[in-house]
């Protein structure tokens, strides 16, 4: 039995997995892939002390610290559910949260820590599923490199898409960036990037209604025309039209989300069931606000608190005592 589970291998993940490596906590870190949302970040300019760094290699650099300390379990595996703290259990070895991988291998700890992040969300037209991976893709950053000297476009107006659009700019022959209102909602810092490549060009309150392809994606079908053409010939499709919280895990677990689908939590990151915390991008904390740095703060916060939890009368004592794994 780990003292802490922390679901979720991002930004809050690992550094929630460095505090509770130094209040010497029995830790598992764990999720389906790594790095998260971060994985998609090609240039990192607002971690402080670092200057422009890409977000793989910062996510390595994270993983290598939290893993630089005795404790730490590592695992990449997809869960399955998370079954509820059995507080009416008469046997201790049961007073746990239990994971469920989905080979049906059970992982039990006292505390978890929920740091699951965001998911890509989907524009939902015909074509997208049918091209995905054919010349549709979620990752602007990740993927402009495979489409050198090509026709490519990126879908959005939120920091991804701009971001995305001026690093496919330097390697694409063109690249439009259709958006669905007027102004973008991405840092000025970004956009200035952007306007300053002469090979992208906006395609404004417009949306995309068809994806077309034969065996690979080879333009997209637009709701009204675009200097006299409704169809733009394109290689292909970067989808960046923002992400939904990935709580599917919490709200099984049964903490409470707001409207919008992010977990709640309070000041400590404390969820609504005692035992479950929660840190990142998938919660109410930090404005809504996605970064580096905020997911870090709430990673550190929330491991804290567990801890304390753990110290807590409320907490229920492991059978084999403290540092167990």
């Amino acid at each position: 039995m780990y003292d802490v589970a922390i679901v979720g291998l991002g930004c809050a993940g690992y550094t929630a997995a460095i505090y509770c490596a130094r209040y010497k906590l029995s830790t598992l870190i764990i999720g389906a892939e790594e790095g998260g949302m971060g994985m998609a970040a090609a240039e990192v300019g607002d971690w402080p002390g670092t200057v422009n760094i890409t977000g793989p290699d910062l996510m390595e650099n994270f993983k290598k610290h939290a893993l630089s300390f005795g404790g730490v379990a590592h695992r990449i595996v997809r869960i399955d559910r998370i079954d509820p703290f059995d507080y009416a259990q008469s046997d201790i070895r049961q007073k746990a949260f239990h994971l469920i991988l989905q080979s049906g291998e059970a992982l039990d700890a006292r505390t978890l820590i929920l740091a699951l992040g965001t998911k890509k969300r989907h524009l939902g037209v015909p074509g997208e599923v049918e091209f995905s991976g054919k010349g549709v893709t979620y990752c602007a950053t990740c993927d402009a490199y495979f489409y050198k000297g090509k026709g490519v476009a990126v879908i959005g107006g939120g920091d991804s898409a701009v971001e995305g659009a001026a690093i496919a700019a330097q390697v694409a022959r063109e690249v439009y960036l259709i958006h669905r209102r007027k102004e973008f909602r991405a840092e000025p810092y970004w956009v200035n990037r952007m306007k300053a490549r002469d090979n992208v060009t906006f395609v404004l309150e417009r949306n995309i209604v068809e994806i077309l392809g034969k065996e690979k994606v080879t333009g997209v079908r637009l709701d009204k025309p675009f200097e006299g053409k409704d169809i733009l010939p394109l290689d292909g499709v970067f989808i960046e039209v923002g992400a939904d919280p990935a709580s599917g895990l919490a709200k099984d677990a049964g903490c409470a989300l707001d409207a919008k689908g992010y977990v709640t939590v309070d000041a400590a990151q404390s969820t609504t069931i005692p035992g479950i915390f929660a840190a990142g991008d998938l919660t109410t904390n930090s404005n809504y606000f996605a970064q580096f740095t905020t997911a870090a703060g709430e990673g550190t916060v929330a491991a804290n608190s567990a801890f304390k939890y753990l110290q807590s009368a409320e907490a229920i004592p492991s059978p084999q005592g403290r540092g167990s794994g």
